[in-house]
């Protein structure tokens, strides 16, 4: 399905060493605020109290998150889970402050709103525990990379999996660069939106290279430079309508979902936006700077076979 058809191909390599200066000095950045700044972990990272309430009604999560920032708490987490009564309060941990006197704070002030509000559980999460979350993400997301490197490795040539890597890498770090740098709190829920961001970025490669090869097959007088700016030409009506209904969902959750989807909504648009300029400007462009040709897709046919008279002797198939 098209919503247009463009006749003409757009040359988008032309400009590839402009968009890859622009793609790199991103980049740098984004790395260079992560070391300066760091990112602002949540509690599953940095440790803290969780508490679970109870209400006899449905809870209005709004009000119970406005009553406990307004006790001084910071970064505070509010969410329902189970049921539209049951409440999630995490809250960070604060020097000289024990886990059972920030619950005594907290109850004292819910109660004062609805005296039937009751505290089902609290304890206390260690930093241990958060070290371990991070370092099971890290492997995960390593378990990812290397997953998706073998799979593009196969299904094309390793030149392909090398350039689609670099390009959802580069998007993963100015993620992360975006998160030091503005301070925004990077919680479990962006972790997932992280490792989501690089199974939809490398889709959208996967779709290029495939018309690349499609290309190499169909038009054996276009060079490299015309068989890519036409398979990303063909592509666009694609690209609009896949990232265009993904945005608009991802959208809503970063502007209705609350303040529990707000970051993870927000990693998942910046990921998306940039998962389809890195699709074409870094992908692409890493692949023709890699020198790929018609012969690491498609093998030139045996000479033993070949007979000298054939005037179609040494055509590719």
């Amino acid at each position: 399905m098209e919503f247009f058809k463009i006749h003409k191909d757009i040359p988008f390599m032309r400009y590839a060493l402009v968009f890859n200066a622009i793609s790199l000095s991103t980049f740098v950045l984004a790395v260079f605020f992560l070391f300066s700044r760091g990112l602002h972990l949540s509690v599953e990272f940095t440790g803290g109290t969780v508490m679970e309430v109870g209400y006899s009604q449905p809870a209005d999560v709004e009000k119970i998150r406005g009553t406990v920032a307004g006790l001084g708490f910071t970064d505070v987490q509010v969410q329902n889970f189970g049921t539209a009564r049951d409440v999630m309060i995490r809250l960070p941990a604060q020097k000289g402050v024990t886990t059972a006197q920030q619950s005594d704070k907290v109850m004292a002030a819910l109660k004062a709103g609805d005296p039937q509000v009751v505290l089902r559980r609290t304890e206390f999460v260690g930093p241990q525990v958060g070290e371990e979350l991070a370092q099971d993400g890290l492997k995960a997301l390593a378990m990812v990379v290397v997953g998706i490197m073998i799979y593009l490795a196969f299904r094309f040539e390793w030149k392909y999996a090398v350039a689609a890597i670099i390009a959802n890498l580069h998007d993963i770090v100015i993620i992360l660069g975006f998160f030091a740098y503005f301070q925004w709190e990077f919680s479990l829920s962006v972790l997932a939106a992280v490792l989501a961001v690089l199974g939809y970025s490398v889709n959208e490669s996967v779709v290029i290279f495939d018309r690349i090869r499609e290309n190499f097959r169909r038009y054996r007088k276009m060079d490299t430079v015309q068989i890519i700016d036409n398979a990303i030409t063909s592509t666009i009506s694609r690209t609009i309508i896949t990232h265009g209904s993904t945005q608009i969902m991802v959208l809503s959750m970063l502007l209705f979902g609350g303040p529990t989807l707000f970051y993870f909504a927000l990693a998942l648009t910046i990921g998306i936006l940039f998962g389809i300029y890195s699709s074409v400007f870094v992908a692409a462009a890493i692949a023709m700077w890699l020198g790929i040709k018609r012969e690491d897709l498609i093998k030139p046919a045996g000479k033993k076979d070949e007979d000298p008279s054939d005037p179609n002797a040494g055509a590719t198939v």
